[in-house]
């Protein structure tokens, strides 16, 4: 059995009349946090939406757990086991955080059926979630939203968690929260891949790294090496972490 939870092989996207995706090739290490960077239209977001079958690979295989998904409509990849938390986060802004809550815990009907201790531990990892508990979803801070929406993806347990740039606009103190978070999740067994900018909340977290530039992946390798390399960054990336 590979230790590779998720991969991506050639895998080409069309969007219209666009070709984004070029041939990205992607491993995603089971129990590993994996890194997704690159440059601003790299075709990150455009892997991760692919991967969910919200854009249909035009050519190449995606593979979770062994099982070829690369036609799976998504609800079906959803049902295999992996949340998606996209950019703009996707919660219900008239819903309540708790009614939110209820439609992404799919077995539960109403609050009470959610597994009691899995919502307390996700009240630890984000105390607004119980704080506003039956506040609008709306009326919630940026980053405040943020914590609903990964606290949403993880009321069930998850094998996969695809998160899309989870620090974007947020202060400093909810990034410690947000890595903190991250931080257990993994140290449950989930297996994460994330796309991000902050390099720093990057280089804390990642165990493995994939660099996208112009739709395919050109470097692959542990964060650990890339972030100590500073000429590998500024050729990969245009900056230094």
């Amino acid at each position: 059995m590979s230790d590779n939870l998720l991969t991506l092989s050639g895998v080409h996207t069309h969007i219209g009349a666009y070709h984004i995706l070029h041939g990205v090739d992607l491993a995603v290490p089971r129990g590993q946090l994996t890194m997704l960077l690159g440059r601003n239209g790299a075709g990150k977001t455009t892997t991760l939406r692919t991967i969910m079958g919200l854009w249909r690979a035009s050519q190449g295989r995606i593979a979770f757990g062994g099982q070829d998904i690369t036609q799976a409509p998504t609800p079906q990849i959803a049902g295999l086991g992996i949340a998606y938390v996209p950019e703009n986060m996707g919660i219900f802004a008239d819903l309540t955080v708790k009614e939110n809550m209820v439609l992404a815990a799919r077995g539960a009907k109403n609050a009470s059926q959610i597994d009691g201790e899995r919502l307390q531990w996700i009240f630890s990892l984000f105390p607004a979630v119980e704080k506003f508990w039956n506040h609008p979803a709306g009326k919630l801070s940026g980053g405040q939203k943020q914590m609903l929406a990964v606290a949403r993806a993880i009321v069930e347990p998850r094998e996969l968690l695809i998160v899309d740039e989870p620090s974007k606009g947020l202060a400093p103190a909810i990034i410690n929260n947000m890595i903190g978070a991250f931080e257990q999740l993994k140290a449950r067994g989930v297996t994460i891949l994330l796309v991000e900018q902050n390099i720093n909340f990057a280089k804390r977290l990642g165990d493995t790294v994939a660099v996208m530039d112009n739709g395919v992946v050109v470097h692959a390798g542990s964060m650990k090496e890339l972030a100590e390399d500073e000429e590998l960054q500024h050729s990969l990336l245009g900056l230094a972490l």
